[in-house]
């Protein structure tokens, strides 16, 4: 008689609240950014993009370049979005990487 191990898994006792919750902790509390509220839920890509400037020249916390800090916590914010991110709202936000680079002059 072969006794076969209990295995449990990580994901199943985690829940899935705690998954979502980590995401929505580093939007609201980041190390590197101070975001202004609800920025992501504009509806205007320039004010994000200007709001993500601001936030990104004025932190002394960032390890990278302000520009490389402001499209990476958008970027952050739309792949943790995933698949619940409604099309209108992702528009938004791919509209407000363009923005982003113009503000900064790049492109």
């Amino acid at each position: 008689m072969a006794k076969q191990a209990k295995r449990s898994s990580n994901r199943a006792s985690r829940g899935r609240s705690k998954s979502k919750r980590w995401s929505a902790h580093v939007t609201e509390h980041s190390n590197a950014l101070d975001l202004q509220s609800k920025i992501f839920r504009s509806s205007d890509p320039h004010k994000i993009a200007l709001s993500l400037k601001r936030s990104a020249q004025h932190s002394k916390r960032r390890k990278a370049t302000p520009y490389q800090s402001a499209m990476s916590m958008l970027n952050f914010y739309i792949n943790r979005a995933g698949k619940n991110l409604p099309q209108p709202r992702k528009r938004i936000l791919e509209r407000a990487k363009g923005e982003l680079r113009d503000v900064f002059g790049r492109k």
